[in-house]
């Protein structure tokens, strides 16, 4: 029998013991032989990134608030603890009881982004499980992969007993029923799975082929029987208000990422921003009700002893209650030291005025994120803000005490062109220049403005999916001349410029609109010893382009290839609501640096509207 347990010696010769231990406050507690399923909620990454995630929250207290689950966490292994485990064969365990995964009835792991893809392999193989879905044997865990990244699966297929498309309290107890009354009649894994796919938003891999042409476009993709659904439409939780949300989160020993209480006070994003997946697939807009939210942070912050509290949000400024969300924390918690988050804002006077309540100007920065340099790229991805806009923000934050501004970019967007380059530059430039050109008494020293970029990757479900990338050398051609372009200006003192991984960029590229054929790469970059890619320190680029040409296919066909607008695509079969019409007219705008309006201001048909409330039932917001 294997060693099923960490000894003492074992963690006291381990980075961050305390990652492993649980017991932190507001934990779960239930005994397993009093419930009749349990569940493992695994995240592909370590403690202190995967606590600080609000999905697993949620529904961690929405699975143990029934009585016959029992929901209980497990997380990756750092390197250290990884090494130890495979030496002396610990199985992968779950923090609440320490048991095994493999004594589990389900195995749902979230999958939040590309770079974690063989994180995931390491958790498979560790809970000793089976790492491909066929080899596992009958009682071995349900494994289901959610969040993001199931919105293109096909990478990850061969891993995956089921994906679940779409937000989780909507059949996730469906699914529990439906597997506890499959166990009471004995029934097999292949039959429950083959019920399981005809529940909404469930994805069998196992029961869908695919078919390739000879340039290795595909040819079909279809289910292997009548009963199985050749769509699969992405799963909506509509009401946001009266639904679960942890009062009492869990509260880590160790501190973490996101260390503080997290409301969560509307999903979707009106923006259309061309680039942004998160804003397509999480159509239509919902907000939470704002009796709801002062609630919860009342009853959070008791539960946590947290001093601070998030207002989380793809776009916080356009929650039409957020004044009153605002005033009400700033009236009942400033005064007792809690400090109140405001991300994802559009920095406008309300904001500022909040934001001047609530934090120390002197030492806090503001952020901005502009995206692009100049005015004609950001009419092609569709942002929504005109370089007045962004100067004038920056003008009211600096009046208002700041002298540190943090701006976000992205290169290598479609039709960039050196203009557009050098315009982060010149913008930033603009910005440093404007704090010079106020009245003394609103500058405090040397103002900072830091400008950081990222490079486009093209997302499943955004217009930009039939873009093309570029390759590693030229992202990196295109980073130094914006450096150079900084070194250039007038206040090139109080500017900073830096830029991220171009070789990461390839690969989040290759594995965000892959299909089937990348599982066998995937499983040999992690055969190579590959772990904790989105970590720069463990990420090994060479080995990725190794095992892409071991497999016969080349890395271009899935990052500078050009697409046909009717190309199948490997996640073609999943309903999103948003169309392809609409994608493919949003593609068509870009290119012509056409402007859509945002939601509130006028519909543009996307399709969101199936789903049946939101935004998209907002009087204001009928079509013409």
């Amino acid at each position: 029998m294997d060693n099923l347990a960490l000894t003492d010696e074992i963690l006291l010769s381990i980075e961050k013991p305390v990652r492993y231990i649980g017991n932190e406050v507001n934990m779960v507690r239930k005994d397993p032989e009093s419930v009749k399923t349990r569940i493992a909620f695994g995240f592909p990454d370590v403690y202190e990134i995967g606590m600080s995630h609000l999905g697993m929250q949620i529904l961690y207290d929405m699975f143990n608030r029934r009585e016959d689950l029992y929901c209980e966490r497990v997380f990756s292994p750092w390197v250290d603890l990884d090494e130890r485990m495979r030496q002396d064969r610990i199985p992968l365990f779950a923090l609440e009881s320490q048991d095994p995964v493999f004594m589990f009835d389900f195995f749902i792991i979230t999958i939040q982004y590309e770079m974690c893809y063989t994180n995931i392999l390491q958790m498979l193989d560790l809970s000793q499980i089976g790492i491909f879905s066929g080899d596992r044997r009958e009682d071995a865990p349900i494994v289901i992969g959610g969040g993001p990244c199931t919105y293109n699966p096909e990478p990850l297929a061969d891993f995956f007993d089921i994906f679940y498309i779409g937000e989780g309290e909507t059949i996730y107890y469906d699914l529990m029923d439906l597997y506890q009354e499959h166990k009471s009649r004995s029934g097999s894994r292949k039959d429950f799975l083959r019920k399981a796919a005809r529940l909404p938003g469930l994805y069998v891999p196992s029961l869908y082929e695919t078919g390739y042409h000879e340039d290795g476009t595909i040819a079909f993709f279809k289910p292997l029987y009548e009963d199985v659904p050749a769509t699969v439409l992405k799963q909506v939780q509509m009401d946001l208000t009266d639904t679960w949300y942890p009062e009492k989160p869990i509260a880590p020993y160790l501190k973490v990422t996101q260390d503080r209480c997290v409301l969560e006070i509307q999903r979707g994003c009106t923006r259309g921003c061309r680039f942004c997946q998160a804003g397509m697939i999480y159509r239509p807009v919902r907000e939470r009700d704002l009796s709801m939210l002062e609630d919860l942070a009342d009853k959070m912050l008791a539960a946590t002893g947290n001093d601070e509290v998030s207002l989380s949000s793809l776009s916080s400024s356009d929650f039409t209650r957020l004044p009153e969300m605002c005033n009400y924390l700033i009236d009942n918690y400033r005064k007792k030291n809690i400090n109140i988050s405001l991300p994802s804002l559009r920095i406008d006077a309300f904001s500022l005025d909040v934001m001047s309540k609530v934090q120390d100007v002197r030492k806090s920065s503001l952020t901005f994120a502009p995206e692009a340099g100049t005015q004609r790229m950001r009419d092609v991805i569709n942002k929504g803000l005109t370089e007045e806009i962004i100067r004038q923000g920056a003008l009211e934050a600096f009046k208002g005490g700041w002298s540190k501004v943090k701006l976000y970019f992205m290169m290598g967007l479609p039709t960039e062109r050196e203009e557009d380059m050098k315009g982060i530059a010149h913008l930033c430039e603009n910005i440093a220049m404007d704090y010079y050109m106020m009245d003394s008494e609103y500058r405090h020293g040397r103002v900072s403005v830091g400008a950081s970029c990222s490079f486009f990757v093209p997302k499943p479900f955004t217009p930009f999916q039939w873009a093309s990338m570029c390759e590693k050398e030229e992202y990196s051609r295109r980073a130094h001349l914006v450096n150079d372009e900084f070194k250039r200006q007038h206040n090139h003192r109080s500017l900073s410029f830096k830029y991220h991984d171009a070789s990461t960029t390839v690969v989040e590229g290759i594995l965000a609109r892959g299909d089937r054929r990348l599982c066998r790469v995937i499983y040999d970059v992690y055969r190579k010893g590959s772990i904790y890619d989105a970590w720069t320190e463990y990420f090994h680029y060479d080995r990725w382009m190794e095992a892409l040409k071991d497999n016969g296919l080349d890395y271009h066909f899935y990052t500078t290839r050009p697409r046909d607008m009717d190309e199948i695509f490997p996640w073609d079969f999943i309903d999103i609501g948003v169309t392809k019409d609409f994608l493919k007219r949003e593609w068509k705008n870009a290119m012509k640096e056409k402007v859509t309006p945002n939601c509130r201001e006028k519909c543009s048909g996307c399709g969101a509207a199936k789903f049946g409330g939101g935004v998209c039932f907002e009087g204001k917001n009928k079509m013409d």
